[in-house]
């Protein structure tokens, strides 16, 4: 979608009411890595919050780095000449950006302005933009702490720490994924001005449902991206102990193929259409995480979907889990693969323990995690920028 074709359907959203009003309206450039819809990361984080913005009169016009194409290449092994053209598109795509960024108010950051190169990019788009606002996930200023091998090279160069650690340093607004993070940030901002604004979910959405349709079996879940694919094969030997003790089905919703030998398997591809019904069928969530420093960036999305839903999740005690998750009042947390064992055997042999927690997790997540929830701190973000003056962020 063009820059002209944004702009004119945001005005049109914002007079969809009928009314008549003048509006001193602004406007917003977000860079961002990912085409609209498709990332997690993106979806689940600010994309959902565009309407509002646009009620609170921006006008919101998005470039993403990635076309579809090489999105949908992006964890397929090879595609090398595929994968290069898409880059030197990224690359003229952002040159065109600089050339227009000098019309927006504000421009919002989410991840990095380019995945390779310098940091020439991001020194230019802070040179040239009014008001920058940085949006991180994760925390790339340390490396993973485990091994993950990336389908592709561009993968890697997309977690340097160079971009980001300049970011954080030079917006006038940094927004982050955990308070571990936060606390990070605010030591790296000039003007230590970060904010941590939690991942969310639109909860009138994502819903729970009355009756379950797996036959009286019960299905175990895990909903992820190649990416983190790394974590759910820490839980292999965790789960094929299990299927030894008990009978459950799993189901594996992510972008990638994947087996897991000696046990009732269901991988399902993730589309946005399906998203909510996929996990719907899910009677308990996984949410295994490394127990390494990087974790502590992490925001904790996956709980909070199976929270939205109102079913139990079991996630690793470390980095922004514990402070989403209530140790046996929404959810359990666990460190070590007794403890794994010992909590799924649990949930699997207590249906009045599953609704439980899942109840209480659906409330937490309505009233900490939602969209309705979490809209307000976004619109804060966006209006303590707008009110900078330019000896502010000079």
């Amino acid at each position: 979608m063009t820059e002209r074709s944004q702009l004119e359907d945001a005005r049109q959203f914002a007079g969809a009411d009928g009314l008549n009003r003048v509006v001193d309206r602004k406007r917003i450039l977000v860079l961002c890595p990912h085409p609209l819809g498709v990332a997690a990361g993106q979806r689940l984080k600010f994309e959902q919050y565009y309407d509002d913005w646009r009620r609170q009169g921006w006008d919101v016009v998005t470039s993403p780095y990635m076309d579809m194409k090489l999105w949908r290449i992006l964890h397929e092994p090879g595609h090398s000449l595929a994968m290069m053209i898409g880059a030197l598109k990224g690359l003229v795509r952002r040159i065109g950006d600089m050339l227009r960024i000098h019309r927006y108010d504000l421009v919002y950051v989410f991840m990095y302005v380019t995945p390779v190169g310098t940091t020439l990019f991001e020194r230019l788009t802070r040179k040239l933009s009014r008001r920058l606002v940085y949006d991180i996930e994760d925390n790339l200023l340390v490396g993973y702490g485990i091994k993950i091998d990336f389908p592709n090279p561009l993968l890697r160069l997309l977690k340097g720490p160079n971009k980001a650690k300049f970011l954080i340093g030079h917006a006038d607004h940094v927004i982050t994924s955990s308070p571990i993070l936060n606390d990070v940030c605010r030591t790296i901002n000039r003007r230590g001005a970060c904010t941590y604004i939690s991942s969310s979910v639109d909860t009138n959405r994502f819903v729970p449902v009355t009756s379950k349709m797996n036959g009286g079996v019960i299905t175990i879940g895990w909903t992820g991206t190649f990416s983190t694919r790394v974590y759910l094969d820490q839980l292999r030997p965790v789960l094929q102990e299990l299927a030894k003790r008990r009978v459950f089905r799993m189901r594996v919703i992510g972008n990638f193929d994947y087996s897991l030998e000696g046990m009732d398997l269901e991988v399902v591809r993730w589309t946005a259409e399906r998203e909510v019904e996929d996990l719907q069928a899910i009677d308990i969530g996984l949410y295994p995480l490394p127990l390494v420093d990087w974790v502590g960036g992490k925001s904790g999305l996956k709980a909070i979907q199976y929270m939205a839903i109102g079913i139990p999740c079991v996630a690793t005690a470390v980095g922004n889990t514990p402070s989403i998750i209530r140790a046996g009042e929404n959810g359990m947390l666990v460190r070590s693969d007794d403890e794994w064992l010992e909590a799924l055997e649990q949930l699997i042999d207590k249906p009045a323990l599953r609704r439980k927690l899942g109840a209480q997790a659906r409330r937490d997540a309505v009233a900490k995690y939602s969209t309705a929830a979490v809209a307000g701190d976004y619109r804060q973000v966006l209006s303590d920028v707008l009110a900078l003056d330019s000896a502010d962020h000079a």
